[in-house]
């Protein structure tokens, strides 16, 4: 099997504006989650913005990319580079900007002219303007699977890395959330915090919702070594799984949630004790934190370190899972155990990290549930 090395990482978040500011004040216990009102007829409500105003895909994405490929040392255009860049929500607010425009006045008045070239706002188009922007000329993919979407869109990109459709890909998820529709759908549902997000905690609120975009340069070990590229770590394998149980809430006895991350270590060639720590989906909800505890709890061994950074980024929903790999590729490569910021009174009997600490680490799991039941655990490992 062609083995498949992360040779870049992007990462902008409400935590910093690039991986390694995002990653210090992680470990430094921050958390760029603030109280804010983007928008006048919504309450001020705690959310994870990048600066003081919601986000840009178009511009998050640009940012994004362009910091994988200078972190890689590669220089555009990469013809033959694939491009699997995902989004749960993909141009949602310039939709909902042009709604708004539709049915603020007259209807059926409203000039045909005013929908500008709406074909740039389809889903798909934020991964077809990356490989643009990188002049790609292959195979390009727009992953949408809810919360699963940034470990889907890695996982595609490995897969054809490892069935030799190409040797370097552009892979990951970008999110700019921040919309009315967004925010009133999930008060609506009661998921949102009121104050803060407290993942695994006695009196965790929900979900805070957060902007953030992670991308990765994926490699084939060979020619990462060809290049002479520095390597952050490997992908062993992943799982991917779905409950086919309900629209936002998951299987309660997470049966596949069990079934992806058995399927992810097998894949790996790896047993639940080869895991040194594991990046928990952990949106300080009831119900995934109280099912990831479970699922935790009844596949590992007691005392595997575990911890959620959603406390310090918020919730960034498709691009979470992606925020989550780069974080671990971090703690591989520092060899220290990021926080779980926003835990006081942990529920669960899991060993949860509370403040940074050196630690050996050589094999991460990472894992992400999305609303549909989609389940993601993907693997890491330091390069040997």
């Amino acid at each position: 099997m062609v083995k498949v090395c992360v040779t870049g990482i992007g990462l902008i978040s409400a935590l910093g504006g690039s991986l390694e500011d995002s990653w210090q004040n992680l470990l430094a216990g921050k958390s760029g989650i603030r109280l804010h009102q983007p928008f006048p007829e919504l309450k001020p409500l705690p959310l994870g913005l990048i600066s003081q105003q919601p986000s840009e895909l178009t511009m998050l994405t640009q940012m994004v990319v362009a910091s994988a490929l200078q972190d890689a040392g590669l220089v555009p255009p990469l013809a033959n580079c694939a491009v699997v860049i995902g989004s749960s929500r993909s141009y949602q607010a310039s939709w909902e900007r042009l709604a708004r425009q539709m049915y603020s006045g007259d209807a059926k008045n409203f000039p045909v002219s005013d929908l500008g070239n709406w074909l740039e706002t389809l889903p798909h188009i934020n991964a077809i303007a990356a490989a643009r922007q990188i002049g790609a000329s292959g195979i390009v993919l727009a992953p949408m699977a809810a919360c699963a979407t940034g470990i889907w869109s890695i996982a595609q990109a490995a897969l054809l890395i490892q069935t030799g459709q190409c040797q370097q890909a552009i892979a990951g998820a970008v999110e700019a959330p921040i919309t009315p529709l967004t925010l009133a759908g999930f008060q609506q549902m009661g998921a949102l915090a009121k104050t803060g997000a407290y993942p695994f905690d006695l009196h965790r609120e929900g979900l805070v919702l957060g902007e953030g975009a992670a991308v990765f340069v994926l490699e084939s070990a060979e020619l990462a070594k060809q290049r002479q590229a520095k390597v952050y770590g490997e992908i062993l394998g992943f799982g991917l799984t779905n409950d086919a149980y309900h629209s936002n809430s998951p299987e309660p006895e997470g049966k596949s949630a069990i079934a992806a991350i058995k399927q992810c270590l097998e894949r790996s060639c790896l047993t639940p004790n080869d895991i040194d720590y594991i990046h928990a989906h952990g949106t300080a909800t009831q119900l995934n934190d109280q099912m990831e505890s479970m699922v935790i709890q009844r596949l590992f061994p007691q005392g595997v370190a575990v911890s959620s950074t959603k406390g310090s980024t918020g919730h960034t929903l498709g691009a979470s899972g992606a925020l989550g790999v780069a974080f671990s590729l971090m703690a591989l490569k520092h060899q220290i155990l990021p926080p779980c910021v926003g835990l006081q009174q942990p529920e669960f009997d899991l060993e949860i990290v509370t403040a940074a600490r050196l630690s050996k680490i050589r094999q991460v799991l990472c894992l992400s549930f999305g609303f549909g039941g989609q389940n993601t655990a993907i693997a890491v490992a330091k390069s040997q």
